[in-house]
């Protein structure tokens, strides 16, 4: 079955077991970013003079991308994409796992932890690696071992990895400085037009500036 970006994205977070290996805060900001990129790489959505732009208003037929879609439409006045991270971003975690749960790539396991707090991880619907996140980690393999321009949307996944800085997570085999300098080249050339490269580096710094925000106000709480 095809993943939006955001679906891809989770189940890389997830181990096999149901445990996020990430920080949720960040993951949460990841999955709005990569429903961003999910518009724009259909048409639906640009940057313009650094703020969001709706180019094209008809739905998607991805449910998700079709929520965000509405409500940037909806919006009275151009916004740029990290104000776009937040209001997509609430409740989207649980929607992606449901998603998934639906489809039978993942099931949903309540427990506890010390046997009193209550816990919900989503382990591998099957105990194995689900097949979509096995080829995406292929995909993004064999794109970090090739050279030259790699497909669109592998290229905004590879993105999405590095603003969460996931990179031993997506692509353990691989030392993360190579991964880091491989992916910085294939944002330079993977894009048929200057204006959607610049759309794409948009949100993904939208994405980074507002998981860097989160953990400074952490860090000073």
């Amino acid at each position: 079955m095809k993943l939006n970006l955001a679906e891809e994205l989770l189940l890389l977070v997830y181990d096999d077991h149901g445990s996020i290996m990430a920080s949720g805060q960040s993951v949460d900001y990841g999955l709005a970013g990569a429903l961003l990129m999910e518009l724009m790489l259909a048409d639906r959505v640009t940057v313009s003079d650094k703020r969001t732009a709706v180019t094209d208003p008809a739905p998607t037929g991805d449910p998700l991308a079709d929520q965000a879609l509405a409500l940037i439409a909806g919006s009275r006045r151009g916004r740029k994409p990290k104000d776009w991270i937040g209001p997509i971003s609430k409740g989207l975690r649980d929607r992606v796992l449901d998603r998934l749960v639906q489809a039978g790539l993942l099931r949903r396991e309540q427990g506890k932890v010390l046997w009193v707090f209550p816990k919900t991880r989503f382990p591998s619907a099957t105990g194995a690696e689900p097949v979509p996140e096995t080829e995406a980690r292929r995909r993004l393999l064999a794109a970090i071992d090739a050279t030259g321009s790699v497909d669109p949307r592998t290229a905004a996944l590879l993105a999405l990895v590095r603003a969460l800085r996931i990179e031993r997570i997506a692509v353990p085999d691989r030392p993360v400085r190579t991964v880091r300098a491989r992916i910085k080249e294939i944002e330079a050339v993977s894009w048929p037009a200057e204006a959607v490269r610049q759309a794409i580096t948009e949100m993904e710094a939208a994405v980074t500036a507002a998981i860097t925000t989160t953990v400074a106000v952490a860090a000073t709480s």
